[in-house]
């Protein structure tokens, strides 16, 4: 048996006990991932794809992360005396295959922390709250320095007459 799952807009195809290649997960080390399976076919040569696989999964654990070998991007124009080298190394997750099936979905992961996301929400809402107070304090301030301005003119022009004399 063996399924076609997706992940970062790309279908790989797996049987249980099979390490794949993934794009860069984040999920840690012996962590659980679960993908939705696009297609799965029996060891009979039966297929199934479509509404027959909606709760069908791929329950993977997380082996290993890494980089790739580095490769060198040259961009060069003949005449123009224009070169540019750029070396890139593609982060990737290495999966083990541990079960495809259906009701896997309670244990899905999808590579995201649902924890991580709690955080950065409280962040927002505070980040929101202190601009807030930033941008109220911020008025106040100029108001008071305008008004200190203002006086300061009215003080000025008062005096200027009273000097000539």
């Amino acid at each position: 048996m063996y399924a076609i799952f997706e992940n970062g807009s790309k279908q790989y195809k797996a049987s249980v006990g099979e390490t794949v290649k993934l794009e860069k997960l984040n999920a840690e080390v012996g962590d659980t991932v679960v993908f939705p399976a696009v297609m799965t076919a029996d060891d009979d040569g039966a297929v199934h794809a479509g509404k027959e696989v909606e709760k069908t999964s791929v329950a993977a654990e997380v082996v290993a992360t890494g980089k790739d070998k580095k490769i060198i991007v040259f961009k060069y124009k003949a005449k123009k005396n224009e070169r540019k080298k750029q070396g890139h190394r593609q982060p990737y997750t290495t999966v083990k295959v541990t079960a495809i099936g259906e009701n896997l979905s309670a244990k899905k992961n999808d590579g995201k922390k649902e924890e991580a996301k709690k955080p950065a929400a409280k962040k927002t809402e505070a980040k929101v709250e202190a601009t807030a107070e930033a941008k109220s304090a911020t008025k106040t301030a100029t108001k008071t320095a305008t008004k200190t301005a203002t006086a300061a003119k009215k003080t000025t022009a008062a005096k200027k007459p009273a000097a000539e004399n």
